[in-house]
């Protein structure tokens, strides 16, 4: 219950901020190019504390439901305006202004994305070293040749310091369905280029099981035991130190990592564990206790990795650290990066090319944002930075309702010559609406899928 309870906060703190800045920078352009606000609510319902302004014009909200926010300004369109005031109605401005009021929401995000990555890389980002582990016979990687201990260098002639920006740059990669160029240094110590074709994966691609389908596996020490804690499960299956696990239920474990999520998926189950001790295949059987870990309901069975392999583990540990100047252009690049990244992925969803589980809803955004703040402020602001992308993303999108069909409408008023017609707007708003509406049942169903699937 405490976990669902910080989850919740984590969600409603992070929503509060995001979207403080989109409609800051509605708020923020308007008051600067003459239009009256009304009111700056961040929240939708009952308002639960507002005070006003020092000349009596503004309104300042914090609302019931934290799904949202609005700036309300002055506009004939939504009741009667003084003569003295009809200068600052915002339906009285120039097209330009309108355009500039409009788009300073999604700007404001991007623009908050970038300071946010700029903190993170002057900070310095923990990563781990893109080594390769197990390569899956008959796949792309192993038809490209990648061997376990490989370092990923380069993808796309783009270098690479860590399994995370190794993703990112694979799945924009697949996302294109090319041919991709990658360099590594082998085991040896030589560099060689090799190519992994993309193209071949099945369609649509589901980030999330990127790495599988390509038949690369990050590199984890073997399942090696070392401590076993007295009297817990694996002591009490006979398991002891120097053990080296070799299949659970008659599933091949390469890694200590297929090891731990192994169990930590079966909490309360009988396993069979085959193991090799001095030499000599064994097995036994073993019930993983069930154990709570933010949020989710694990299995544990009292086992620690061999010090020898965390130290190796360890050594993989790299910090991408940045010098002021360097920060503020590699937050741009990847504010720039991860937009068109959300925007090839749209694309795709559209196309068929992508998966629609690429889709997440604001359970897993919870969810997500517990993790992160339990993880540390650094965690938590990279998360911030990446939503604020999406909300800039999604809010560029030319769907009435949203800004980006507010300034749809700007386009056609400035071809045309003439503004959108009421009755032209409140269909786009019906047909928006239904669009929303869709989408957040989608994002639901992923969500749900992920929680109970």
């Amino acid at each position: 219950m405490g976990s669902i309870l910080y989850y919740a906060l984590s969600f409603v703190v992070a929503l509060a901020i995001l979207i403080a800045v989109h409609e800051f920078g509605h708020y923020w352009v308007a008051r600067r190019l003459g239009v009256k606000v009304l009111r700056f609510s961040i929240g939708f319902g009952k308002p639960l504390y507002s005070w006003r302004s020092k000349n009596g014009e503004t309104e300042y909200t914090l609302a019931s439901i934290p799904l949202g926010g609005y700036v309300r300004m002055l506009d004939e369109r939504e009741g009667e305006v003084k003569q003295e005031e009809l200068h600052r109605a915002f339906n009285r401005k120039p097209l330009s202004t309108r355009v500039a009021v409009v788009s300073a929401g999604p700007l404001f995000n991007f623009l908050f994305a970038i300071f946010a990555f700029w903190l993170i890389y002057l900070s310095g980002v923990p990563g781990i070293k893109p080594v390769v582990g197990t390569v899956i016979s008959d796949t792309p990687a192993a038809m490209a040749g990648l061997q376990n201990h490989d370092v990923i260098l380069a993808v796309a002639g783009e270098p690479v310091d860590t399994w995370q920006s190794t993703r990112l740059a694979l799945f924009q990669a697949a996302l294109r369905g090319e041919r991709v160029n990658i360099r590594v240094r082998t085991a040896s110590g030589g560099e060689v280029n090799t190519q992994l074709d993309t193209g071949v994966l099945e369609k649509p691609i589901d980030a999330t099981l990127l790495f599988d389908k390509l038949g690369l596996q990050p590199w984890s020490p073997p399942a090696l035991l070392g401590k076993v804690i007295a009297k817990g499960p694996a002591d009490q299956a006979g398991l002891r130190e120097g053990d080296l696990i070799l299949k659970v239920d008659d599933q091949p474990v390469s890694n200590w990592l297929d090891w731990v999520q192994f169990i930590r998926a079966r909490p309360d189950e009988v396993l069979t564990v085959h193991f090799l001790r001095q030499g000599s295949e064994q097995l036994t059987r073993v019930t993983p206790e069930a154990s709570q870990a933010g949020g989710t309901r694990i299995g544990r069975v009292g086992v620690e990795l061999g010090q020898r392999e965390v130290d190796q583990y360890r050594a993989l540990r790299v910090v991408v650290q940045y010098s002021p100047l360097e920060a503020i252009q590699a937050g741009i690049v990847k504010t720039w990066d991860m937009s068109v990244l959300m925007l090839r992925v749209l694309g795709r969803i559209v196309l068929g090319d992508a998966s629609l589980k690429n889709i997440s809803g604001p359970l897993s955004i919870a969810e997500m944002a517990g993790k992160t703040a339990s993880l540390g402020w650094l965690s938590f602001v990279s998360f911030l930075a990446i939503v604020s992308v999406s909300l800039g993303v999604l809010n560029l999108l030319p769907i009435p309702i949203l800004d980006g069909g507010h300034l749809l409408y700007y386009l056609v008023e400035f071809v045309t010559g003439k503004p959108v017609s009421e009755r032209a707007m409140a269909i786009g708003q019906q047909i928006g609406i239904s669009m929303l509406l869709a989408l957040m049942v989608l994002a639901f169903y992923n969500d749900l899928s992920r929680l109970f699937g």
